[in-house]
């Protein structure tokens, strides 16, 4: 049975898409079956791993709105046992439609229930909001995953971001977990980086993960070549660190391996 990961932050620009990609991307080049679920109308996602959204006739919108099984929506990647439900224009407009929807918070858990078998792990990438879309991705995951940049601003919210998973916790999903806090985008030249660790125990006492991703130029182009950063720059110190993540990350779900 599958562990389903949403990675989560309401606030733009830390890291969260950039995390999901390259967390799947590495749990595969572990050896994981993994599927990527793009649940961010941007689309970023799914481009980043060479899927180009635009030219897509059906994605994740077509599922959510039982226009065709999950299974018919999903593509291929270049890294072998990674799939990806992809991001299409259309999934902009799911936080207005599903509204009148019933049961429109567990859409996206009934969809995964019909393939989560076939995969070790599922990852979320979720908008950068706490709207209905984010709300599914939420209630689908087994674990939340929380990217938080190394800056002070991107503490902002967190708090707010906290208390949505709890109240979910309380009248929707008892079994949600907070995994853990990732930081991202560090720079060890910045003591300002450090501050920022320091303030994050304060929300997770025991729950950040050890691997740190750096600041990196190359992680921020690959996404504009269709790749993760195990394919644009293997032997970098950003593909370094999410690998690192990756093995510390089965290392909770699987201590052996």
């Amino acid at each position: 049975m599958s562990v389903i990961i949403s990675v989560v932050n309401q606030k733009g620009g830390v890291g969260k898409t950039t995390t999901a990609v390259n967390l799947a991307a590495g749990l595969a080049e572990e050896g994981k079956f993994v599927l990527l679920v793009d649940l961010d109308p941007q689309g970023n996602a799914t481009s980043g791993l060479g899927v180009k959204y635009q030219e897509l006739d059906k994605g994740l919108y077509h599922a959510l709105m039982a226009e065709h099984r999950i299974h018919d929506v999903m593509h291929n990647t270049a890294h072998t046992g990674l799939r990806v439900v992809p991001s299409t224009p259309d999934l902009a407009g799911a936080n207005v439609e599903l509204v009148a929807v019933e049961g429109r918070e567990s859409r996206l858990a009934d969809l995964l229930t019909e393939v989560k078998h076939a995969y070790d792990y599922i990852i979320i990438d979720s908008p950068p909001s706490l709207g209905l879309l984010t709300l599914n991705g939420l209630v689908a995951a087994d674990k939340i995953l929380i990217p938080v940049q190394a800056e002070y601003y991107a503490l902002e919210g967190l708090g707010q971001l906290l208390k949505t998973i709890e109240l979910v916790k309380e009248n929707i999903k008892p079994t949600i977990e907070v995994l853990g806090a990732v930081l991202t985008m560090y720079d060890s030249r910045n003591r300002l980086s450090d501050e920022v660790m320091h303030e994050l125990y304060k929300y997770f006492p025991n729950n950040i993960f050890r691997s740190v991703i750096p600041r990196a130029v190359r992680l921020a182009e690959a996404p504009s070549f269709g790749q993760s950063i195990f394919h644009y720059e293997p032997n970098g110190k950003a593909a370094k660190a999410y690998q690192r993540l990756s093995r510390e990350l089965l290392d909770r779900f699987e201590p052996t391996a």
